[in-house]
């Protein structure tokens, strides 16, 4: 059964689209309206999950297997949940994670090309279920993105641009399929203006 986290916020979106500088600025405004705020991202967020990032970021092109990748990705997840989120959420903070499960969905499964039953399964299996109240996805076009980011620092960001189309066509269509979590954001816009529209809707339902 899925676990509805009501204070429980992600930010999705490809490489370079301002994810971090978003997560900032919403934490600065929620934790300036008297709430408690984790913020934490993906892979990583733990000691678990930070050793599973570095070794799996540090990955030379080509050297990872999709199905490999996907797992240390979910390890790093479970054990995100299991240490930070679900703790949070209990205690009543509001969580703002960069990255979550849909991330799975989009390059995994639209990226990669792993069946979709797989990866969900996967999730649910990570995440016990464990479902965003809302998700914002800054969307934006990966050679936009790619300019923004300068030189690609690991080896997902150096996929091809069609990989990178995949990723966002992805998030994209989850989005499109359940409007009422999702909330698209052009993120072309300034990152004041994207602070602005996403807080709005996240002070909202605060």
């Amino acid at each position: 059964m899925t676990n509805f986290g009501r204070r429980f916020v992600t930010l999705e979106g490809g490489d370079g689209v301002g994810k971090s500088t978003l997560q900032a600025a919403l934490v600065a405004r929620a934790e300036s309206g008297g709430h408690e705020v984790v913020a934490c991202r993906e892979p990583g967020g733990t000691p678990l999950g930070e050793r599973l990032r570095g070794a799996l970021f540090e990955s030379a092109d080509g050297e990872t297997d999709p199905t490999a990748e996907l797992l240390v990705f979910e390890a790093a997840r479970a054990q995100l949940v299991a240490e930070v989120i679900r703790p949070a959420l209990d205690r009543g903070a509001v969580v703002i994670s960069d990255r979550f499960a849909d991330s799975s969905l989009a390059y995994q499964h639209h990226g990669r090309g792993l069946p979709a039953d797989l990866v969900t399964q996967a999730n649910e299996v990570a995440t016990g279920g464990l479902t965003p109240a809302l998700t914002i996805l800054l969307d934006l076009d990966p050679s936009e993105g790619a300019a923004r980011r300068g030189a690609a620092g690991d080896y997902l960001e150096r996929e091809d641009g069609g990989f990178h189309g995949r990723v966002r066509d992805g998030f994209r269509a989850l989005a499109e399929a359940e409007p009422g979590r999702w909330l698209v954001l052009d993120a072309s816009q300034s990152a004041e203006v994207v602070a602005d529209a996403a807080w709005k809707e996240l002070s909202a339902r605060l």
